[in-house]
């Protein structure tokens, strides 16, 4: 399994004061990622680098990809992202 990571540049604690999650954890990005933003269209598989978790929601920096991708936590770790950011902060924001 791979080590859960951090974005650069931010620490835990910034990640929990900006969301206002203060349980918000960082967790393994070796996880199913779909990116499942139009009804009916096909579900585009993400490669997450960066997986934040938030109770049942999350955010997935996929690998090769600058964006931030917002989706629902599935008790069995898997993830459907239905909204995208290009800022980690106004993702944060946006949980």
């Amino acid at each position: 399994m791979a080590e859960a990571q951090l974005p650069p540049g931010w620490s835990l604690q910034q990640i929990r004061d900006v969301s206002g999650d203060k349980e918000a954890v960082a967790l393994d990005p070796n996880r199913a990622v779909k990116w499942v933003a139009h009804p009916g269209a096909a579900d585009e598989v993400l490669h997450p680098e960066i997986v934040l978790g938030f109770h049942s929601l999350c955010l997935v920096k996929p690998v090769d990809d600058d964006d931030w991708y917002m989706g629902s936590l599935y008790d069995d770790g898997s993830v459907d992202c239905w909204a995208a950011y290009v800022d980690l902060y106004e993702a944060l924001r946006g949980l």
